[in-house]
Order: C-alpha cells, then sequence, then structure tokens
C-alpha cells in the first residue's frame, strides 16, 4: 500500500497540531510554512478532518485551527482512514468479485494477516507517540 499526497500531508498538518496542542489555533499560513504545504492543499485536508471531529477551528484575527482532543486521544489510523479512499493492500481482500482467483487464492489470507497486522500499527499509534518518535524518544 502507497499512502497518496493526502494521506502524508494530513498526516504532518495533524503532527504539527499536535505539536502545538494546548498553545492556542494555528493559522493556516503558520502551519503552510512549518510543514511547505501549499495553504490551498490544507484547505482540502482540514475540511474532512473537522467534519469527523479531530479538528476545530476559531475565527478572527488571532484565529486557526487546532486538535479538538489531545494527542493521546487521536491515533493515527483514525486520521488515514478519513483522508485515504483506501486503505487496503489488495482489492479483492474487500471485493473479492474483482479477482477470478480470489476465492481459491493461497496467498489472500496472507495479504489480510499483513492488512491487520497494518492496521494494528497505525490504531497503536497515537500522535502523542508519533511526537516522541520525532525527537527520538520511545514509549
Amino acid at each position: 500500500m502507497k499512502l497518496s499526497t493526502r494521506g502524508r500531508y494530513g498526516m504532518r498538518l495533524m503532527v504539527e497540531l499536535a505539536r502545538h496542542y494546548g498553545q492556542g489555533p494555528l493559522s493556516m499560513r503558520s502551519i503552510s510554512a512549518s510543514q511547505k504545504i501549499p495553504v490551498k492543499y490544507l484547505e482540502q485536508l482540514i475540511i474532512p478532518l473537522k467534519k469527523n471531529g479531530l479538528i476545530r477551528s476559531a475565527r478572527g484575527p488571532k484565529g486557526g485551527h487546532m486538535l479538538s482532543k489531545p494527542p493521546e486521544e487521536i491515533n493515527t489510523w483514525e486520521i488515514l482512514n478519513i483522508l485515504e479512499s483506501r486503505m487496503e493492500l489488495v482489492n479483492c481482500l474487500y471485493e473479492p468479485d474483482v479477482c477470478e482467483n480470489a476465492h481459491d487464492c493461497l496467498i489472500r489470507p496472507t495479504w489480510g494477516k499483513a492488512h491487520k497486522a497494518m492496521q494494528k500499527v497505525f490504531e497503536d499509534t497515537s500522535l502523542e507517540d508519533v511526537l516522541h518518535e520525532d525527537s527520538g524518544e520511545t514509549s
């Protein structure tokens, strides 16, 4: 599985908000400058994250965006599931009809195990964990 730009940029956006959690809202311009993501792209990422309750916004001259809950309460799977259209290794795992061999395929169960293992890693990794990994600390 290869993450799209949307997933990678969205994760960087969320990590930036986690890094500043509790310090008030961050402006789009600030996020854009620190993460080198165009403002127009950020605007498109914030919409689904806000709709799904991971980000909240404040209006006004000192407004911007912030996490709606603590970084330790947001796992990376939640973020990727919102931003990525498909989170699967192979199409046949959830749509067996796309492959005529799906029902007799000997490797298909292995693809399923690999997908579940990948999902567990993301589910077990919070934004707080990412911040510690980023700084070289381990949990």
